[in-house]
């Protein structure tokens, strides 16, 4: 299953973030708890993805992968994630939470910034290229207090097509 904005990814590059990125997986969440939030950012996915045979499956793997060892990575970032071998391209839910929620990150800090990655399980070099450029991007305050601040997912997906030079 080849999965993109409205069903068909192009090609691309996989160090770049925005392209695994679509308007409609950019979500400003209210969310009590962990698993709420992958809930409902799977959703969320299955929707813009038309990946409902596949809902239940990832919803699973990605909790699944949750209770080996959290993805709170700290200062309020998480980055649940999981693979399965009926994907064949790379795709990234963000979910943006006004009040932070436990995720048992190392650092014990509330997790306001998620991003739910899927992809296929056969790329795990992509995977971790994909994983290693959000990562980098992240860790600057500047850039994590910014997406806490953008209002509309336009603008989320414009400022990582502007940082991905940058990294």
């Amino acid at each position: 299953m080849v999965l993109g904005t409205q069903g068909n990814f192009k090609s691309k590059s996989l160090t770049d973030v925005s392209s695994c990125l679509n308007p409609s997986t950019i979500q400003f969440l209210d969310a009590q708890n962990r698993n709420e939030a992958i809930t409902k950012l799977t959703k969320c996915l299955t929707a813009s993805y038309n990946l409902q045979e596949y809902q239940e499956e990832f919803l699973q793997a990605v909790l699944e992968r949750e209770k080996v060892a959290s993805t709170g990575i700290g200062v309020g970032v998480a980055l649940p994630h999981a693979k399965l071998p009926e994907f064949d391209d790379f795709f990234i839910a963000i979910g943006i939470l006004k009040k932070g929620i436990n995720w048992n990150s190392m650092d014990n800090v509330d997790v306001k910034l998620i991003f739910l990655i899927g992809g296929p399980d056969d790329k795990q070099c992509d995977y971790l290229n994909l994983l290693s450029q959000l990562t980098l991007v992240l860790r600057d305050e500047e850039i994590r207090k910014k997406l806490l601040h953008l209002t509309q997912p336009k603008q989320i997906i414009e400022m990582f097509q502007t940082v991905k030079g940058e990294v």
